[in-house]
């Protein structure tokens, strides 16, 4: 745990746990498509998820699809992750990633592909999902298609 309520700087924690997630599925940080973030629309958040997912992708970042469904949804605090990741499998089912509603003015720290405000159709073999907690409880999840992994 790094603190009570406040994310380490840069988002060290969900990086790493990003990272691992990546590391124990055996994929590549190339092979995820789509990313459904934490995404709170917090300043310190945002920043810092998008600093974590630069640091767990590298130069693949660039190139990953990303959402926060929390636009949508709201902050279902103990139940977010399990609703998020249940959003991930179906947007893979469909081929339907889910947009950042609401989305008009990008902070300049948060410079990657949040699919601002409209769903967009694609097929994601691999995907992942984040969420992160008071006290430094952060998780990756990675989920496949049948036969990718």
């Amino acid at each position: 745990a790094f603190h009570e309520v406040r994310l380490a700087a840069e988002g060290e924690g969900i990086a790493r746990a990003m990272t691992l997630a990546m590391k124990d599925a055996g994929v590549e940080p190339g092979d995820v498509g789509y990313l459904n973030a934490h995404g709170t629309a917090t300043v310190m958040n945002d920043a810092y998820e998008t600093a974590a997912i630069r640091h767990a992708f590298g130069s693949a970042a660039d190139a990953l699809r990303i959402s926060s469904t929390k636009s949508m949804t709201g902050h279902l605090l103990g139940a977010a992750g399990s609703l998020e990741a249940a959003i991930t499998i179906m947007a893979m089912n469909h081929g339907m990633l889910p947009p950042t509603i609401n989305l008009e003015h990008a902070d300049l720290e948060c410079d990657l592909d949040y699919i601002p405000n409209d769903a967009r159709q694609s097929r994601v073999d691999i995907a992942m999902s984040n969420s992160m907690g008071f006290g430094g409880h952060n998780v990756s999840l990675v989920f496949s298609r049948i036969g990718n992994l």
